[in-house]
């Protein structure tokens, strides 16, 4: 592989790292709580923040039912989205840098397609070479199958790509890839035993505010292990 064509490709995550959505998944989440008679505090949106739209339902469902409150979640999530999303500070720049470099950009999602899709019509499909969404593979996130399915799907080793995620679930499914890994966000976004200050181990995390941040040189850098 080239130096022009490394990282062999970048994997974005979608809700609150190329997309403002996280407030409209937590009022979609509140919205469906409540029609339950289960009123949601804040615990429960630290709780919820990442989850896939399967998981978040078996957490407002408690169990029984989990499969109607999926239903539920999703269509209250995607009313919301017809409003249209925001591209995150530093997305559009970056997704432009990629594709000038020749360098693929896959989106991986734990949505369900019908919310990828429709974000997808709203950032323009055409920026990525791909889309996977809850269901295109085995497991969701945070098992590494998402990424696994992207990789290969490109044709690509996982070890030679970069996934940009915002949640612990997220970097956990990427890292169990094999991937190099950027947090967006806070600072604790990638916390607990996954995440590292820099890029020393073969699928460590670098974190960074925005996308602003980041860079070819720093993607580079991140697929050869090099030292930040």
């Amino acid at each position: 592989m080239s130096s022009r064509a490394c990282p062999a490709a970048v994997l974005f995550d979608m809700d609150g790292t190329l997309v403002d959505t996280e407030d409209l998944w937590w009022d979609a989440c509140v919205e469906v709580a409540d029609g339950l008679g289960s009123p949601l505090g804040e615990a429960d949106r630290e709780a919820l923040f990442g989850l896939s739209v399967e998981d978040a339902a078996l957490h407002i469902s408690g169990g029984p039912g989990a499969g109607a409150v999926e239903s539920l979640l999703t269509d209250a999530f995607t009313r919301r989205l017809k409003n249209g999303v925001t591209m995150l500070p530093g997305a559009v720049a970056l997704l432009e840098a990629l594709h000038a470099a020749g360098i693929p950009a896959g989106l991986v999602s734990a949505s369900p397609r019908p919310v990828v899709d429709l974000v997808l019509e709203t950032v323009g499909g055409h920026r990525f070479r791909l889309s996977v969404a809850a269901g295109d593979s085995a497991r969701n996130k945070p098992a590494p199958d998402p990424y696994l399915s992207a990789a290969a799907l490109l044709g690509v080793d996982p070890a030679a790509c970069v996934a940009i995620e915002d949640s612990p679930t997220g970097v956990a499914s990427a890292r169990s890839a094999g991937c190099a890994v950027i947090v967006v966000g806070p600072s604790d976004a990638g916390s607990g035993p996954s995440a590292t200050s820099g890029v020393s181990g073969t699928n460590a995390v670098t974190a960074v505010p925005t996308l602003e941040s980041v860079d070819l040189p720093l993607l580079r850098r991140l697929v050869s292990r090099a030292p930040l």
